[in-house]
């Protein structure tokens, strides 16, 4: 069932089981993020055999045709939203300008039907702790709507998640660059530093950087930087967090270092760019 928000009166089309049993697949009217923990299951999905051992996650689209034929000693949890959900609620001021809110586009490849392989990502055993302790966390907030911004912390979660995911769906066999990108994904919220990365990818600092340069156009810290902003923006545009939680969410140590920064590289303030975004954004 959709939760009511008893902060704000209003509902908030989401759900969030602890344990799923496969019964019904796909939620009508949902995206489905469905995480293995133990076990394995296959079946078939869009009519192409499938198959899943833990850790994995199953990612379905409402209009996908999933078939469980089997299933070994399956333990999974389950976070389904519906695809408004990823629209951001119009402020008032704004609504002159445009009547819809911008829309949260990370991972939505992930629910993308070219090949139905994307529909399982590989999951790294670096990956699998943080979307373990993400998916904990984001149905402890689900159910516990502790504060009014219980909605803004689990976009949050939502953003890291899909994000992740899509990296690994993105990235094959690894490359030292590859581990050190999965790295920095997986870690851009703590402390990072140069030696961190180079022991990731077993390379000096020259040679990485220069790896890097040709991968991304970036040293391994200015990529870290850029994919820190980049998160950042998604946190501006999408929730209502405040500059010091984004700034510690995303791994910068003081709130005034972090507004340096982004106004350094994206040519204005974040509180600007927040009004710009919420204000001209359209749904893409």
């Amino acid at each position: 069932m959709p939760q009511v928000d008893r902060h704000k009166n209003r509902t908030v089309n989401i759900e969030f089981a602890a344990v799923e049993d496969f019964s019904e697949l796909p939620y009508p009217e949902r995206l489905t993020l469905i995480f293995i923990t133990s076990g394995s299951m296959s079946g078939t999905l869009n009519e192409r055999p499938i198959s899943i051992s833990a850790p994995g996650v199953l990612c379905l689209a409402e209009d996908d045709d999933m078939n469980v034929m089997e299933k070994h000693n399956v333990a999974a949890q389950s976070f389904r939203f519906h695809p408004e959900f990823l629209n951001t609620i119009t402020l008032s001021e704004t609504q002159v300008y445009i009547p819809t809110g911008p829309r949260i586009q990370t991972g939505l490849s992930l629910f993308q039907r070219d090949d139905p392989y994307t529909a399982v990502p590989r999951i790294t055993e670096k990956a699998y702790p943080l979307l373990f302790e993400w998916f904990f966390i984001l149905g402890m907030e689900v159910h516990a709507q502790s504060d009014a911004s219980w909605v803004c912390r689990v976009k949050k979660y939502l953003i890291q998640i899909l994000g992740l995911l899509e990296d690994l769906k993105r990235n094959g066999e690894q490359s030292p660059v590859d581990s050190v990108l999965e790295y920095i994904h997986t870690n851009y919220s703590r402390k990072i530093s140069l030696e961190d990365l180079t022991n990731c990818a077993h390379l000096n600092r020259v040679t990485l950087n220069k790896l890097f340069q040709e991968r991304c156009g970036k040293t391994a810290m200015g990529y870290l930087l850029a994919h820190r902003l980049k998160v950042a923006c998604e946190l501006l545009t999408h929730t209502g967090m405040k500059l010091d939680e984004i700034a510690r969410a995303t791994g910068f140590e003081y709130d005034t270092y972090f507004i340096k920064q982004f106004t350094a590289k994206k040519g204005m303030s974040p509180t600007k760019y927040r009004n710009i975004t919420r204000k001209f954004a359209t749904a893409q």
